[in-house]
């Protein structure tokens, strides 16, 4: 790898086409990741039994939790490094580099033997039914035993990313995202061992992935990384902490509210623990186009909001809202309308199917207009109003579902009930955030920062 980084005009020139490719790697690499759980889904639900399906699916909003919280801590990695290369601090870049990956390590090694302790309690705290605890609780430890390769795999990626390599983490992912199927498929199928065979296979997947990414640091002439004179900066750790904690935090915020709808839907056997899970697994891979897009409205906001290009931020975000509403819709009704087909991939189990569909029709058919607060989010958080949303959001989506699991739901303790905080959540949040947008208007051309910058 040379010294040069990929770099895109994104001040100048057509916009489409641009936001299109940024976006495409950002969608891409999540999708990856979810992968790995819809394949032990998708094997477990065809080679096991539906009670090894329904441990697995109970454990869906646990291991987002994790995820979510290992995804949000590489954050304070990526900006520290972003913001080491911005300044042209290219000798502090191998010190920061390798105190980033060491203390992923030690977090990761924290968490391992945390999750062992945890994996009970917390399954015990979301009701887990007693006839598919051990398998599920069997599950969370050996799906544990990979978390410090899933800290590294982040930190590293989000390392690369600083210096505008996506390809390599993208491509990593998708050489063990590979591997995951087929080491499913010989430990289930071949060896017969069940939810554990999954989670081993997932645990061997992700160590690939954060090695190939560790290959990537150690041949990169800018971060050298070595693992024989380690170095590790107390205060770079810091520095990381302080950025990457408060992301964790706000991401595992949504992730309890999730988790305890899954108390709930827990509540109604493995039947609909499964076809749940089912249901997850799309809702998952078209909201991160969604996401994708508001993360592309963010960065390009950002550098053009700085430039003072209020005309071109406007076009930014029309086009993001539309280009993300038509990508997402389109594979979301095609889910839709084909519901019972898509299911069947994960299990040949008529009722689980059912009861998959009784999610999709109440929460995935609606989720095109999460990118009415989504794309606006972006826009708000680019131009330097970040704290509104992120609140809006938690009020909106957190706190209305847990409100309503705990009234509307309790008084009419229905499945579709249940989902229905979904949709209507979404509609909160939406009212929340565009009227904040509307308050901010972040956007006006005659804004106070601009009449000061003319006249300066």
């Amino acid at each position: 790898m040379n010294g040069k980084t990929s770099e895109m005009d994104m001040l100048h020139g057509p916009l489409s086409g641009k936001l299109l490719l940024f976006t495409l790697p950002i969608a891409l690499s999540s999708m990856v990741q979810q992968l790995f759980n819809a394949a032990d889904t998708a094997v477990v639900g065809y080679f096991g039994s539906e009670g090894a399906l329904a441990a697995v699916g109970t454990n869906t909003e646990i291991i987002a939790l994790i995820v979510t919280l290992s995804s949000g801590l590489s954050i304070g990695a990526n900006i520290l490094i972003a913001n080491r290369i911005g300044q042209n601090e290219i000798d502090e870049l191998p010190a920061a580099v390798q105190t980033a990956m060491l203390l992923a390590a030690l977090i990761g090694m924290a968490g391992l033997l945390l999750g062992q302790a945890a994996a009970a309690p917390l399954l015990e705290l979301i009701q887990t039914p007693n006839s598919i605890f051990e398998e599920a609780a069997l599950y969370l430890r050996f799906y544990m035993l990979g978390y410090p390769f899933l800290l590294l795999y982040d930190f590293g990626a989000a390392v690369l990313r600083a210096r505008g390599d996506s390809r390599a983490p993208f491509l990593a992912l998708m050489f063990s995202g590979a591997a995951n199927v087929g080491l499913n498929l010989f430990f289930v199928v071949a060896l017969h061992m069940g939810v554990a065979g999954v989670a081993i296979a997932t645990d061997i997947s992700t160590a690939l992935s954060a090695l190939l990414v560790l290959r990537r640091l150690k041949k990169d002439e800018l971060f050298r990384l070595t693992f024989r004179e380690p170095q590790f900066s107390t205060k770079i750790a810091g520095n990381i902490l302080k950025t990457g904690v408060p992301s964790a935090v706000q991401g595992a915020v949504f992730c309890f509210a999730n988790i305890f709808v899954q108390a709930s839907v827990n509540r109604f056997g493995e039947t609909a623990i499964a076809g749940s899970t089912i249901a997850m697994n799309f809702e998952y891979f078209t909201y991160y186009i969604i996401t994708a897009f508001s993360q592309t409205a963010t960065t390009f906001t950002s550098q053009n909001y700085a430039a003072g290009q209020r005309d071109r931020c406007r076009r930014i975000l029309w086009l993001c809202l539309g280009l993300s509403t038509v990508c997402s819709t389109i594979p979301i009704v095609t889910i839709v309308l084909f519901r019972d087909f898509f299911s069947s991939i994960f299990t040949p189990e008529a009722p689980v199917i059912e009861s998959a569909a009784v999610r999709i029709l109440c929460i995935l058919l609606f989720e095109p207009v999460c990118n009415l607060y989504e794309i606006p989010a972006g826009v708000l958080r680019g131009s330097g109003h970040a704290l509104y949303p992120a609140i809006s959001t938690m009020i909106g989506t957190c706190a209305f579902r847990i409100l309503w699991i705990c009234t509307v739901f309790q008084a009419n303790p229905a499945l579709p009930m249940l989902y229905h905080a979904f949709p209507l959540s979404w509609a909160v949040t939406i009212l929340l955030v565009n009227s904040g947008f509307l308050a901010i208007h972040p956007l006006r051309t005659t804004s106070r920062a601009a009449r000061s910058s003319q006249q300066a």
